[in-house]
């Protein structure tokens, strides 16, 4: 697994770099979306969570969400055309859980792609994030998530 100046970055998943977010892919082609522990770690401890409903399709450079912590509010840019097919509803109850659990029980959306090709050509793969991030956290001037 890369790590990235304290940072984890599990390889089994793809990476949005500049919108700082994680996607799982799943069997039905749809992708399970969280914030990395980049976004979090930036953020501070979240303290609201608000995703848009399930059904609506939102443009590529728009938000899913809109995450607020105590420093920070907000979006969460997806990189491509997609459709809100699930919503975590347990993190808007506990948003929290983001920084506790971001690669497993603090998951944002579950998004189907409107163009499979155009998310795959965004998207970097784990075992490749370890130079983005890093080029990434130099220019946003983050420290890491061990500082």
């Amino acid at each position: 697994m890369p790590v990235v100046r304290g940072c984890e970055l599990p390889d089994d998943l793809f990476y949005d770099v500049p919108n700082n977010l994680w996607y799982r892919p799943e069997s039905d082609g749809t992708y399970t979306v969280g914030m990395t522990t980049i976004a979090t770690g930036m953020a501070g401890a979240l303290v609201a969570f608000t995703a848009k409903k399930a059904g609506k399709v939102i443009k590529e450079g728009k938000s899913v969400a809109t995450v607020e912590s105590g420093k920070w509010v907000g979006p969460a840019k997806i990189g491509f055309d997609a459709e809100i097919i699930a919503v975590n509803d347990d993190l808007s109850a506990a948003p929290k859980m983001a920084n506790d659990d971001t690669y497993g029980q603090g998951w944002m959306v579950r998004v189907k792609p409107v163009d499979e090709a155009a998310a795959k050509a965004l998207l970097v793969p784990g075992t490749a994030v370890a130079a983005p991030y890093e080029d990434k956290m130099n220019a946003d001037n983050f420290a890491g998530c061990a500082a």
